[in-house]
C-alpha cells in the first residue's frame, strides 16, 4: 500500500515538471510569435528569439505581478473594496467627492470655473 502511495507521488511530481516544461515553451513560443508579428510592423522594433522572448515574460512577471499570487494590484484593490463597503454613506459621498476634486472632476453640484 505505501509503495504504490509513493508510486503514485512520485508520477505526480514528473508529471507537473514536465507539465511546467510545456508550460514555459509554449508562453514563450506564444510571447515570441506575438512579439514578432506585431512589434517590427507597428513600432520598427527588432525581432526577439525564443530565450529573448522568455526573458520578456519573467520581466514583465516581474514587475507586474510579483511572485505572489494576485501582486501588488489586487491586494490594493482588496483593501479599497473592504474599507468601501465599511463606510457610511455620508462617507463614501465624501470620499467620492474628494477624489472627484484630487482627479480635476467637478461634482454635479460645483459651479464651472469659468
Amino acid at each position: 500500500m505505501k509503495q504504490n502511495m509513493k508510486r503514485f507521488w512520485i508520477r505526480r511530481a514528473i508529471g507537473f515538471v514536465l507539465l511546467a516544461i510545456v508550460g514555459v515553451f509554449v508562453f514563450g513560443s506564444v510571447v515570441m510569435l506575438l512579439w514578432n508579428a506585431l512589434m517590427p510592423v507597428l513600432f520598427h522594433l527588432p525581432l526577439v528569439t525564443f530565450w529573448q522572448a522568455l526573458g520578456l515574460l519573467l520581466l514583465t512577471k516581474i514587475l507586474f505581478s510579483g511572485f505572489r499570487g494576485g501582486g501588488p494590484r489586487g491586494r490594493m484593490k482588496d483593501n479599497l473594496r473592504s474599507k468601501w463597503m465599511n463606510m457610511t454613506p455620508e462617507e463614501r459621498e465624501k470620499f467620492k467627492q474628494d477624489w472627484g476634486n484630487r482627479c480635476g472632476r467637478r461634482t454635479p453640484d460645483q459651479p464651472a470655473n469659468t
